[in-house]
C-alpha cells in the first residue's frame, strides 16, 4: 500500500501578500483560487511535485467556529506559533540569498545541523515558519 502527501494546510491573514511570497519569491504556481462564505482558499504548489499541493486559508478555515476561537487562532498565528513547513532545496545557501533579497523575515542563516542537514529559516508574511533544507555532502 502506497501512501503519499497529497495536500498540507498554512494559515495565512493575507491571501494577497502570501500568493505573492510563495508565488513570485518561492516560485510556486498557483493551482486553485476559492472563495466561500467569506473566506478564500489558494492552492500553490512546487512545478516539481505536481501532486502535492499547499493549501493558504484563513487561520480557522471553520465556518462553525466561535468567533473567540477564531480571534485565538488570528493572535496565534500573529505570534508565530502555528507549525511552519519545511522545504528542500537543491541549494541552502542561494535559496536563502533568494528570500533575504525578497524581504523576509531572517530566523536563521544557513548551519549545518548536527542533525545531517544544512538549513535555513524564515517566517512568511503571515508569520509562518519555514526552513528550507539539504542533507549535507558526506
Amino acid at each position: 500500500m502506497d501512501i503519499n502527501l497529497s495536500q498540507c494546510f498554512i494559515a495565512v491573514d493575507d491571501h494577497d501578500k502570501a500568493l505573492a511570497f510563495y508565488r513570485d519569491v518561492l516560485g510556486m504556481e498557483v493551482r486553485n483560487d476559492v472563495g466561500f462564505e467569506g473566506m478564500r482558499w489558494v492552492t500553490v504548489g512546487s512545478p516539481a511535485q505536481p501532486d502535492v499541493d499547499i493549501v493558504l486559508e484563513p487561520p480557522l478555515a471553520d465556518p462553525n467556529a466561535s468567533a473567540s476561537d477564531k480571534e485565538a487562532m488570528v493572535e496565534l498565528l500573529a505570534k508565530g506559533l502555528l507549525r511552519g513547513v519545511i522545504f528542500s532545496t537543491d541549494d541552502v545557501d542561494a535559496t536563502f540569498e533568494r528570500v533575504s533579497a525578497a524581504g523576509a523575515e531572517v530566523l536563521q542563516e544557513p548551519v549545518d545541523q548536527p542533525y545531517g542537514v544544512r538549513d535555513c529559516a524564515f517566517r512568511d508574511p503571515a508569520g509562518n515558519m519555514l526552513r528550507f533544507h539539504r542533507p549535507r555532502k558526506r
